[in-house]
C-alpha cells in the first residue's frame, strides 16, 4: 500500500501572537510533528539558539539563499528577511511525517502558491489590545516598532480569509487542542486517502 506523505502545516498570525509559544507546546504533545527552523537576519533574543530557534544568517548570506533558490519561502518583515529552507521540508514529507512551518503571513501566502495541498492556520490574538499588551510584554521593541507591527498586525488579521483554518490564542492549552484536532481531520480527508487504498479494490 502507497506510504501517505506527511502533511505540511503553516502556522501564522500577527507578531506577537504567540506562534512560538503555541508550536513549542504542539510538539511536546506530539513528537511526530517536526518543526521547520526558519532562516533570519534579525539578531537573536535572549536564550535564543542558533539552529534551533532559526538560523540566524548575515544579510548578504540570506541573499545567496535567495539567489540559490534554497527557501521555499521568504519575505522582509520590519527591516528584516525571514525564510523556509526547502530541502528539510520535501525530505520531511516524502518520509511521511507532518511538519509545522511557523511564519509571518507574507511567507505563508508565498508557501500557498508552491504547495496548495498544505494545511494553512491563522493564529488569532483574542483582541488588538491584549496582542499589544503581549508584544509591549516582550521588552524587545521600542515603542516605534510596536506602533509598526500593530499597524502590519491589522493588514494580516484581514488576510485570514486566505486560510483554511482561524484558531485563536486565548488559552495555549486550547490553541493546541485545536489545531491536533485539524491535523486529525486532515489525515481523514477523502482527497489525501483515496490514492492509497485504490490498491485495495484494484483487480490483480
Amino acid at each position: 500500500m502507497k506510504k501517505e506523505k506527511g502533511l505540511l502545516l503553516v502556522l501564522s498570525g500577527p507578531a506577537g501572537v504567540g506562534k512560538g509559544t503555541v508550536c513549542g507546546a504542539l510538539r511536546e504533545e506530539n513528537t511526530s510533528v517536526q518543526y521547520s527552523v526558519s532562516a533570519t537576519t534579525r539578531s537573536p533574543r535572549e536564550g535564543e539558539q542558533d539552529g534551533v530557534n532559526y538560523f540566524f544568517k548575515t544579510r548578504e548570506q540570506f541573499e545567496k539563499m535567495i539567489e540559490q533558490d534554497q527557501l521555499l519561502e521568504w519575505a522582509e518583515y520590519v527591516g528584516n528577511y525571514y525564510g523556509t529552507p526547502i530541502d528539510y521540508v520535501r525530505e520531511t514529507l516524502n518520509s511521511g511525517q507532518d511538519i509545522i512551518l511557523e511564519i509571518e503571513v507574507q511567507g505563508a501566502l508565498k508557501v500557498r502558491e508552491r504547495f496548495p495541498e498544505g494545511v494553512f492556520i491563522f493564529l488569532m490574538p483574542p483582541s488588538l489590545a491584549e496582542l499589544r499588551s503581549r508584544i509591549v510584554g516582550r521588552g524587545t521593541e521600542t515603542e516605534d516598532i510596536i506602533n509598526k507591527r500593530m499597524t502590519v498586525a491589522r493588514e494580516e488579521i484581514d488576510m485570514m480569509k486566505k486560510y483554511d483554518y482561524v484558531v485563536e490564542n486565548d488559552q495555549v492549552q486550547l490553541a493546541v487542542n485545536r489545531i491536533k484536532s485539524i491535523v486529525t481531520a486532515e489525515h481523514c480527508k477523502r482527497e489525501r486517502l483515496i490514492e492509497k487504498y485504490k490498491e485495495l479494490v484494484e483487480v490483480e
